[in-house]
């Protein structure tokens, strides 16, 4: 035996030798039942008195790694060795429920994880079907990209200048002057908002939101200590958000076209009020405008068309349109704001993919994008019919709906409520997966946001016939 402990560490001698020993097992030099050397010889060979080695051994029976038997022999145990195994490897599960970023709701891992079984009816899902994203003509267009080291390089804090200028024409043809030193590329309109609330917003911040929001349903916001205050934005009440923000930090998160879940638009007129609602309280505006491009009627100018004082945070993003996997968005702010987030995208990700962003700027500026959004838009509008006439059919006794005005989405209103966590399951059995009411509100029981987008038509209406029997069945047990 050739090892002894190291006087000069500061590691004690008692915790060098359990160390060792401990390696001894590990490494089966000394397997399960051996029979360690007798106290005294431990001692005298590794030069230290016999004390040092009991304390070592005690420490090592306490664990359960050694154990005495009759004549006070000392033996490695049974199970020292899987002990000694798990001892070696992080708590990994302390790590993670220690973390600054909240788990999702079980229902919305269980709808990440079930949205990549094929033989699943998608009847709810918020992306386009596979078959309504123009594959062959983005892959064709990427032999007119001029490419050169540079543009495929990492692109500027702000992103790729290129697409901020397309960008700005894209904008005007909204309504929204700007320019591209205004213009902050992301990867996607999640993203948007976690730099947002990175970069812009204190631990204890209200974001007022809709009573129902697709914030609820992800945690950019509060995973870092901001809190969530549902509100009626349409008639949002000053005396009301007073009180509940108090002193602290505010912002209003808005969706005014066609919003996520319900699908409505707002007029013009509510857009003015909100608008100058918030400006009298001087409170900043989120607006997230990522469907808008998918409005079957033109909808009302934008909030940031009518900003005048850089009170709105627009967000615009491509992945509801051309493609998700693109991963590209944009937020147009005041200029501090944009270096801001541009600052922190830059600590997170060193930016979007170039490739990406010169593919989005080949599709705004050569008009593919346009006319792609044009032929998309016919298909949805199909879509929605379809599914509208489908519900006229079954669901007119038990539920209420309006139709559809773009993007992706019906909100069903049942007459009872029977949306819950069982009710999602039953429905999972049967292969058949939607998005229930209360990851967008906690507390509700009633709705169930259905997306026309990405289903086949037989499979919406068949997902569709399975969802009516068993809300049916619900109703007839419970009522």
């Amino acid at each position: 035996m050739s090892w002894k402990p190291n006087r000069s560490l500061s590691i004690s001698l008692s915790k060098q030798i359990a160390d060792w020993i401990s390696q001894q097992i590990l490494t089966r030099q000394w397997p399960v039942g051996t029979k360690l050397p007798p106290q005294r010889q431990l001692a005298i060979t590794l030069g230290v008195n016999r004390s040092t080695v009991q304390e070592a051994i005690d420490e090592l029976k306490a664990a359960g790694i050694l154990s005495s038997k009759v004549g006070s022999s000392t033996y490695v145990s049974n199970d020292s060795w899987n002990m000694l195994t798990k001892q070696k490897q992080p708590n990994w599960q302390h790590y993670i429920d220690a973390s600054i970023h909240k788990p999702n709701y079980q229902t919305i891992q269980l709808i990440n994880h079930m949205e990549q079984d094929e033989s699943i009816i998608r009847l709810s899902t918020g992306e386009l079907s596979p078959s309504l994203l123009p594959a062959e003509e983005i892959q064709a267009s990427l032999q007119q990209l001029p490419l050169d080291g540079k543009e495929i390089g990492y692109s500027s804090p702000q992103g790729s200048l290129k697409l901020r200028k397309v960008l700005v024409q894209y904008l005007e043809n909204k309504g929204i002057s700007t320019t591209p030193d205004n213009i902050c590329i992301v990867s996607g309109g999640l993203q948007a908002l976690q730099l947002i609330a990175l970069g812009l917003l204190e631990t204890g911040a209200v974001v007022f939101q809709d009573e129902f929001s697709y914030l609820n349903s992800v945690h950019p916001f509060q995973s870092f200590g901001i809190q969530l205050q549902g509100v009626n934005s349409i008639n949002s009440n000053e005396s009301i958000m007073t009180k509940r923000r108090g002193k602290r930090q505010n912002i209003f998160y808005s969706i005014p076209t066609l919003h996520n879940p319900t699908g409505a638009i707002w007029s013009l007129e509510e857009r003015q009020s909100f608008y100058d609602t918030c400006t009298s309280m001087n409170m900043p505006i989120i607006e997230d405008d990522v469907y808008a491009d998918l409005s079957f009627h033109p909808p009302p100018p934008s909030l940031k068309s009518i900003d005048t004082d850089g009170q709105v945070l627009y967000i615009g993003s491509v992945s509801k349109t051309l493609s998700p996997g693109l991963r590209i968005g944009w937020i147009v702010a005041p200029t501090p704001v944009i270096k801001r987030l541009a600052d922190i995208k830059m600590q997170m990700d060193y930016g979007s993919s170039a490739f990406s962003q010169e593919i989005v700027s080949y599709w705004l500026s050569t008009g593919l994008y346009e006319e792609h959004v044009t032929q998309l838009k016919r298909e949805l509008q199909r879509r929605a019919e379809l599914m509208n006439r489908q519900l006229d059919k079954q669901f007119s006794n038990i539920a209420t709906w309006s139709s559809s005005k773009g993007g992706f989405y019906i909100w069903l209103a049942f007459t009872h409520p029977i949306v819950t966590t069982d009710f999602f399951l039953k429905l999972l059995k049967q292969k058949v997966l939607i998005n229930p009411g209360y990851i967008y509100q906690g507390k509700d029981a009633t709705h169930i946001r259905l997306s026309y987008a990405y289903a086949t038509d037989s499979e919406m209406l068949k997902g569709l016939h399975i969802l009516y029997q068993e809300a049916i069945q619900e109703i007839q047990k419970n009522f």
